[in-house]
């Protein structure tokens, strides 16, 4: 029979401490960077029944058909442009068109009939890339025209 003994001093016992804490602080990175869900897909709009079910779901009514569709072409660059300032109300909600520089868009634009306490004329645009949502805003023109994200507000 062998016996085998090892001293243990006091620096080796802070030292086991130490490591054995930097182990589980590495574990529960790790679980946290596993747990954490895929990104989101854009919403798919290869059909205007598709772009009219994903506005439903957010709560809006719009006429069943666009009143204008545009293909545009996106700049390879956004510093220094309208689609900088554009983009950060899309971060705002999940979207980034710098994802799409340099790529070409369709914009639908659709007659907004629910927005609630406004009588006049209301638009949404949604922006859509092979065949997916890209991008989108809510607006009104003239005076007191606004252009916001594509969340349902709140009735005052």
């Amino acid at each position: 029979m062998f016996i085998i003994t090892k001293r243990f001093t006091r620096a080796k016992a802070v030292g086991s401490v130490l490591l054995l804490g930097i182990c589980l602080a590495g574990l529960i990175l790790l679980a946290g960077a596993c747990d954490r869900s895929e990104e989101v897909a854009p919403p798919s709009a290869a059909s205007n029944d598709e772009r009219l079910a994903y506005l439903a779901e957010l709560g809006w009514e719009v006429d069943a058909e666009p009143v204008e569709t545009l293909h545009l072409q996106l700049p390879e660059e956004f510093q220094d442009t309208e689609y900088d300032a554009y983009n950060t109300l899309q971060l705002t909600q999940g979207f980034d068109l710098r994802e799409y520089a340099g790529l070409s868009v369709v914009r639908y634009t659709y007659a907004v009939k629910n927005y609630p306490d406004r009588s006049d004329a209301v638009q949404l645009n949604l922006y859509c890339c092979e065949g997916l949502i890209v991008a989108g805003d809510v607006m009104a023109l003239g005076e007191n025209g606004f252009q916001s994200s594509l969340v349902f507000p709140a009735a005052e």
